[in-house]
């Protein structure tokens, strides 16, 4: 491995995809991307301990989850941003570094409020390496290569985010919950030391030093606004005046933060950005379909323990095959993406997602793998394994390279806002109110949201067959 390059737009943009260095480049952004990734979902796996050991209730486990998620999905811009201006190999170890120390407050929290606090700081430095790790790779690597790289980057994190339920359910069964938080810490260990030695210093020298906190903030508030008002009506079961109060609040929240970006002299969402209709498209697919997925993965590993009766070491195992397809077709499916066009790819792989999680509806008590969760399993992975590589590359493709830290932002901020706002609103939608670890509640409520994710997947397609071009050369902004 060789030390780092001095800081250029684009430094080190000549880095083969089969170089040592690239490989190595490939193995930090991927391992620390991963991070985020993995505590992203493993976590749904140890709910049911998390609530035996910590008293926790219903409302307490979405915390658990959505305090990262929110974090993670508020401060993602920002970190995108950052990376741009102050070097995005920078920004990027800040984060690793971050999450590592939040990782171990999570470890040893002793109440369910303590972890929900430290799970927030945690999604603090995942926005912190998120966005970096990618547009490391886009301003690192050049042409099909650049393709090639990202195809691997968005399989292999794909697959760390389909691993987690395993890892998850093994971790709780031979020792506590919380080793799930404790493992980062190596692992971050690993990636700060890759980074210094092999990765390059990339940062954007057009640039503008300010911060946009008015647009961090709004987002922010907005955010946990609707975060906090769906959480509490699910559990309610009724919409009260005082949440309805909130509710509002985030919408109008949000609504001025899109006032304050079309204004801001430096804002965090260029809005040039939006108008051009592939990237608008793009990353509107992806809020569907990440919606979807982490309703899918969400209400999977929890049926299968709470309504099929798996141990958390079976229902961690359930979404293996997604993993290995993941790993066998992603690359290929990112390089097919660079010559064919994103369009196709991106059209049918949620379509076949859908397909797959009408399937995964039927799930119910003492369900048989082989003929109840395997089929639907593995088609899930053949339509996620299409669609993952082209959506990303598609969605930074769409950008001028200088903005390459500001489109992984937004793209990655729009799938965990996704995300944080399907877990947030996919119980009460399933009328699942406070029966997560219930058998007959979640039962019925699984096959809703189920089927509500599919609707989802299928929107997503129809969006990318809309806006998406069927040529990779019409993708780049004019």
């Amino acid at each position: 491995m060789t030390g780092p390059a001095e800081p250029s737009a684009h430094a080190g943009a000549t880095v083969g995809y089969r170089s040592a260095r690239g490989r190595w480049v490939l193995v930090a952004t991927v391992l620390g991307s991963a991070l985020a990734f993995i505590d992203a979902t493993v976590v749904t796996i140890a709910l049911p301990r998390i609530a035996d050991e910590l008293d926790a209730t219903t409302a307490d486990l979405q915390w658990t989850v959505n305090g990262y998620a929110l974090t993670l999905a508020a401060f993602l811009l920002l970190g995108g941003s950052l990376g741009d201006r102050f070097g995005r190999r920078r920004v990027f170890l800040v984060g690793v570094v971050w999450f590592a120390v939040a990782s171990l407050a999570c470890a040893l929290a002793p109440t369910v409020g303590l972890l929900v606090a430290a799970r927030a700081l945690q999604g603090v430095g995942g926005a912190l390496l998120t966005p970096g790790s990618l547009a490391i790779i886009q301003s690192t690597f050049a042409g099909e290569d650049r393709g090639r790289a990202i195809g691997a980057w968005s399989g292999l994190g794909g697959i760390a985010g389909a691993v987690a339920p395993f890892l998850g359910g093994w971790i709780v069964e031979v020792t506590t919950w919380r080793w799930v938080f404790g493992i980062n810490l190596p692992l971050a260990a690993v990636v700060v030391a890759v980074t210094l030695r092999a990765v390059p210093e990339t940062v954007d020298p057009e640039a503008v030093r300010r911060l946009d906190v008015a647009g961090t903030v709004l987002a922010a508030l907005g955010l946990a606004a609707l975060t906090w008002a769906f959480t509490a009506w699910t559990e309610d079961g009724t919409l009260r005046a005082p949440v309805a109060a909130v509710l509002a609040a985030g919408v109008l929240a949000l609504v001025a933060f899109v006032v304050v970006e079309s204004r801001a002299a430096a804002p965090l969402v260029p809005p040039r950005l939006f108008r051009w209709r592939p990237f608008a498209g793009t990353n509107a697919a992806t809020l569907l379909v990440y919606a979807a997925l982490s309703g899918v993965f969400f209400f999977l590993v929890l049926t299968l323990q709470v309504v099929s009766g798996y141990s958390p070491l079976a229902a961690g195992l359930a979404p293996v095959p997604v993993t290995l397809l993941l790993l066998v077709l992603s690359s290929t499916s990112g390089a097919l993406g660079v010559r064919i066009g994103p369009r196709v790819p991106m059209t049918v792989g949620p379509l076949v997602c859908a397909a797959a999680t009408v399937l995964l509806a039927g799930i119910g008590p003492s369900a048989p793998y082989l003929t109840a969760v395997l089929p639907g399993v593995l088609l899930f992975g053949l339509g996620l394994a299409a669609v993952v590589a082209p959506l990303t590359t598609t969605a930074l493709a769409a950008a001028p390279d200088r903005l390459a830290g500001v489109a992984s932002g937004v793209n990655n901020a729009v799938a965990r806002v996704a995300g944080l706002l399907g877990i947030a609103v996919l119980p009460l939608v399933a009328g699942v109110g406070t029966g997560l670890t219930d058998p007959t509640v979640l039962a019925d409520g699984h096959r809703v949201a189920m089927l509500v994710c599919a609707g989802l997947l299928a929107a997503g397609g129809v969006v990318a067959w809309w806006t998406v071009p069927s040529s990779a050369e019409a993708v780049r902004p004019r």
